[in-house]
């Protein structure tokens, strides 16, 4: 008798959802292939995570950079012991790149998170992870640079993945900016083939900033309200991908509790899950079933609408002009955790380079 799938598993095999891990690390990335996994993603405050984590494994290879590259900073040594953890992690999906023929099996690294207003050196530093490995995906902020960038990326071959999106209208306008893109390129006559561009929707970190908002701002909603309003996004946004045929797919990010999976299996999308989420779904009872078509409790959004202009903006198809992107406020506090995520790195790679003489040396 065969060995019951886990949940995840099961997600994935029974329905049209897919999952990715959310971490570029190898061992946590290996449980989630082994649990059904086809793809996995980084940013910097992953990349510190993980490093913290296996820093036995990186520990040695640093030093050697260091040795190796006598001129370069810590900036250059960061960038580089990204990109090679990067590689390592893609090289663990490329099995699954083969055997899918591209559509699955992709790593996404971030682009650099200060460039969010430079859509010329995103799309640079773009190209540049494109030549990586044959399934490097590209992650690129959602802001008035990144929807830019975006565009001009696909144009240029470039996998992207939309990141640093928590709205209705800023899938929308990833979603555009692909078809512009991928329009310039078939005019073109160039292959648009094997590129299977993605959009994520940090949907827990939309449900921080209207917590947020509600404790600032002294706001009564009704207990739990707010826990759907990431899933409410979501699944209008998916509504709308669904009817206008756009080609760029639905990533669910940043989950909170287990209604960020639940609550969307079945649907066309991807589910990006770190691993901590990952072993609780997998030892849980809730029944693996589709889910995805079931509306929210217009309840629900009838009263997060009344009472939270931003959810307003997050959920209503014209809510948010792509100028307003930068300052919306999900988008300035992911932004500046992936600012101070990188400083940090930044920071910890230094220490390599420069030991603060006041410190005992790190454990070998």
């Amino acid at each position: 008798m065969s060995e019951r799938l886990s949940a995840l598993h099961q997600t994935a095999a029974t329905t049209r959802t897919d999952y990715w891990n959310d971490s570029c690390s190898i061992q946590e990335l290996s449980y989630a292939i082994a649990n059904g996994a086809v793809g996995a993603t980084s940013n910097p405050t992953i990349v510190l995570a993980v490093l913290k984590k296996e820093l036995g494994a990186w520990r040695e290879r640093i030093a050697q950079m260091i040795t190796e590259n006598r001129e370069w900073g810590e900036v250059e040594i960061t960038w580089k012991l990204i990109e090679e953890m990067a590689v390592k992690a893609a090289g663990l999906l490329a099995p699954v790149f083969e055997r899918e023929q591209g559509r699955k099996g992709w790593l996404s690294v971030q682009t650099n998170p200060t460039f969010y207003r430079n859509a010329d050196a995103i799309i640079t530093q773009a190209l540049h992870f494109r030549e990586l490995a044959s399934n490097i995906q590209v992650k690129i902020p959602v802001t008035q640079a990144g929807i830019k960038a975006i565009e001009e990326a696909t144009y240029r071959g470039v996998n992207v993945n939309a990141t640093v999106c928590f709205t209705v209208p800023q899938a929308i306008a990833v979603a555009e900016a692909v078809e512009w893109g991928f329009a310039r390129r078939s005019a073109e006559g160039k292959d648009i083939g094997r590129m299977f561009p993605v959009c994520t929707i940090m949907i827990g970190r939309l449900d921080d900033w209207l917590k947020a908002v509600v404790k600032r701002d002294d706001v009564l909603i009704t207990p739990g309200y707010l826990d759907w309003a990431g899933i409410a996004t979501i699944k209008k946004a998916y509504a709308i991908f669904q009817q206008r045929g756009y080609r760029a797919r639905l990533l669910a990010a940043a989950y909170r509790h287990h209604l960020h999976w639940s609550e969307l299996i079945g649907g066309d999308l991807i589910l990006t899950i770190p691993h901590q989420w990952q072993v609780l779904f997998n030892q849980s009872d809730i029944e693996v079933k589709e889910r995805m078509q079931n509306p929210v409790d217009p309840r629900i959004i009838g009263e997060l609408c009344s009472k939270l202009p931003d959810f307003r903006k997050a959920y209503d198809e014209n809510g948010l002009a792509v100028e307003e992107c930068d300052q919306y406020g999900a988008t300035v506090r992911t932004l500046r955790t992936f600012i101070g995520s990188y400083a940090e790195l930044l920071a910890f790679v230094r220490d390599f380079m420069l030991p603060d003489p006041d410190k005992k040396p790190m454990p070998s």
